[in-house]
């Protein structure tokens, strides 16, 4: 398929454990994957490019329903190639209730078989407390999104 690296077709699998990795946060700050991890059910949702059509409905379904994360006690990033600079540009503009992370080398997008040539493909990952991915969504629709998710997350209560 045009634009996938190599690391799709090793695809990651749902019981597999979630790669780790650090990543430059929108908030000024690091995150490191597994230093999350026990904590809550974690949501990675990788996407092509801030401030793009598909991209802000996608990220406006989920601030729009944030509470609902919330409650599911869920911790909520989204990854893209962008930089911090560009991400928090974003959040500001649309106010989003959550970090966003930089993948500028295309390293974490790599690793979780979601690297495209020029753009982030549009994955998204729930990782359980135990640090397994425990669902994995490799064609997101941007519209249903959210609700899917929540769906996703109530089950893993």
């Amino acid at each position: 398929m045009f634009g996938l690296g190599k690391a799709q077709a090793e695809a990651l699998k749902v019981g597999d454990p979630a790669p780790n990795f650090t990543a430059a946060s929108s908030d000024g700050g690091q995150v490191e994957l597994n230093a999350l991890v026990g904590k809550a059910p974690i949501v990675l949702y990788f996407y092509p490019k801030d401030d793009t059509p598909g991209c802000t409905k996608e990220a406006c379904g989920l601030r729009d329903n944030f509470a609902a994360f919330r409650k599911l006690q869920a911790t909520v990033f989204g990854i893209s190639y962008d930089s911090v600079e560009s991400h928090k540009k974003f959040i500001e503009k649309y106010k989003l209730p959550f970090a966003l992370l930089a993948d500028t080398d295309h390293a974490i997008a790599k690793r979780y078989g979601a690297a495209g040539f020029i753009f982030a493909s549009r994955m998204t990952f729930v990782i359980d407390k135990a640090g397994k991915i425990a669902w994995i969504n490799p064609k997101v629709d941007p519209t249903t999104h959210s609700s899917e998710l929540q769906a996703v997350l109530a089950k893993l209560q």
